[in-house]
């Protein structure tokens, strides 16, 4: 089905856009064109009754309340020009060093204070396109946060009949620079009756990288064997969250080889019989069980979207990439095109 646009409202003279992707089992995935964001994913459950799955707003004004812009949760947003923390919020790159925005706790988080996330893309939805699809376009211009370059990014949206939504992520540089760009989308699949701590998780993965007290990762590696945070066989997350006496914020490095196109992880939730599954060619991921969100928020309708109300599963490239010598696909440079593809498909 061809995408349908509404009027989301206006920041100062731009007109913001709603996108409804949809198909004909009745899902729907509604985008606006601020932060190229997601802010609506609606999916039948066991029943077929259409249930919303995903933390957000129906007004663009949910978006710039005093309290969301306080916690800054990045409900659905695409995140660049680099996702996760950078450490110190610096880096060289090329015998030139770079300084950035120290917008998380010292570090750089999710691009800056004015990332992708706080952009107003072009869109368009794509008519030749056998399933429900919108191309979303932003020019990055050099030195825009203190990263090099100017860097033009595609985001294609598009939902089929089989329930799959995917988000391919293309990139040019006239100037090498570093980028890693995921969505930021929590999910909820119990459709938000209660919180996901009763959810399984599974993720195909045997390692994850090692945090600082900052958030940032040292690029030492953790073997998982007979560790709690071990999810290569499916647990549930308030069991994990126990043994852990902590929630999920954990950068897991697939099983599989660096950029090829696998499925990498499921989440179930049993009340609802909604299951979905990640298939993408990034090299890991971040899973987050909203350990820091704000009670306060909450959807017009009366979805409440506090701590552990919602999970990430933010696939990119290595957390503090640019700091870390030596990994692939951290760095993009001219003549290169940057490739990134996640598919969520609901079951």
């Amino acid at each position: 089905m061809k995408p349908t646009e509404t009027d989301f409202g206006r920041i100062g003279d731009a007109t913001i856009t709603l996108f409804t992707l949809s198909n004909s089992n009745g899902m729907q995935v509604k985008i606006m064109n601020y932060g190229a964001t997601i802010t609506s994913v609606q999916v039948p459950d066991r029943d077929g009754n259409l249930t919303e799955v995903a933390c957000g707003f129906d007004s663009l004004e949910g978006y710039f309340s005093e309290n969301y812009k306080a916690n800054s949760p990045y409900f659905g947003a695409t995140i660049g020009r680099y996702c996760s923390h950078i450490k110190d919020a610096k880096f060289s790159l090329n015998g030139k060093d770079y300084q950035l925005a120290g917008n998380g706790g010292g570090n750089n988080l999710h691009g800056g204070t004015v990332g992708f996330d706080k952009k107003i893309w072009s869109a368009k939805v794509v008519e030749d396109s056998p399933d429900s699809s919108l191309e979303m376009n932003l020019l990055s211009e050099d030195m825009e946060e203190g990263f090099p370059g100017n860097v033009a990014v595609k985001v294609l949206f598009s939902l089929n009949e089989s329930n799959e939504f995917s988000i391919r992520y293309q990139a040019k540089t006239d100037a090498p620079t570093p980028l890693a760009v995921t969505n930021h989308t929590y999910f909820n699949l119990s459709g938000f009756k209660n919180n996901i701590l009763g959810h399984s998780a599974q993720i195909s993965a045997s390692r994850r990288l090692a945090m600082d007290a900052t958030g940032a990762v040292t690029g030492y590696v953790i073997d998982l064997e007979k560790q709690p945070d071990n999810l290569s066989q499916a647990k549930i997350i308030a069991e994990v969250h126990q043994e852990m006496n902590d929630g999920f914020e954990h950068y897991y490095v697939f099983d599989k080889p660096v950029f090829k196109f696998e499925k990498v992880a499921e989440i179930t939730c049993a009340e609802t019989g909604i299951s979905l599954d990640i298939t993408t060619d990034e090299p890991g991921m971040l899973f987050y069980t909203g350990k820091y969100t704000c009670d306060s928020l909450r959807r017009e309708s009366g979805h409440a979207f506090g701590k552990f109300r919602g999970f990430c599963c933010e696939t990119h490239r290595f957390p503090n990439g640019p700091n870390l010598p030596g990994l692939a696909g951290t760095i993009l440079n001219p003549g290169e095109e940057f490739n990134s593809m996640t598919k969520y498909s609901f079951h």
